[in-house]
């Protein structure tokens, strides 16, 4: 019996590939990380610096988590002081038409989303 994958079969975590994936990119810094290193390389600080207001720890937590997963890659160059890169992999470089896809429809729709939550909002408090 022959196989069209030369990798030995994995376990899954989660069978799911569309929760699984959410899971990671639907956190709340993820995105902004992705989109950020999509025009290219950064360093720690110039990404900390790029996206603002993420504390340092959920920062690196977020790109060890995105590192774990294949869509950036972390490049220490052993100098005084150490430098440390990141930079999309080719799976984070094929998943930016997606992410810009919904970037572009959360922008399109945001303003409709805040005025259906206003809505909601204001006949929750009437009916109280």
């Amino acid at each position: 019996m022959s196989s069209s994958h030369t990798e030995d079969p994995i376990e899954l975590e989660q069978p799911c590939p569309i929760r699984d994936v959410l899971d990671r990119i639907g956190d709340q810094w993820s995105l902004l990380i992705l989109e950020a290193l999509a025009l290219r390389t950064l360093r720690f600080n110039e990404l900390h610096r790029e996206i603002g207001d993420v504390s340092r720890q959920v920062l690196s937590r977020t790109l060890k988590r995105l590192e774990n997963d294949g869509y950036i890659s972390r490049t220490v160059y052993a100098e005084v002081p150490p430098r440390v890169e990141y930079a999309l992999t080719g799976l984070g470089r094929s998943f930016l038409e997606p992410m810009q896809k919904l970037i572009q429809w959360a922008e399109d729709n945001h303003e409709a989303i805040c005025r259906s939550r206003k809505q909601r909002q204001v006949l929750r408090e009437q009916v109280q």
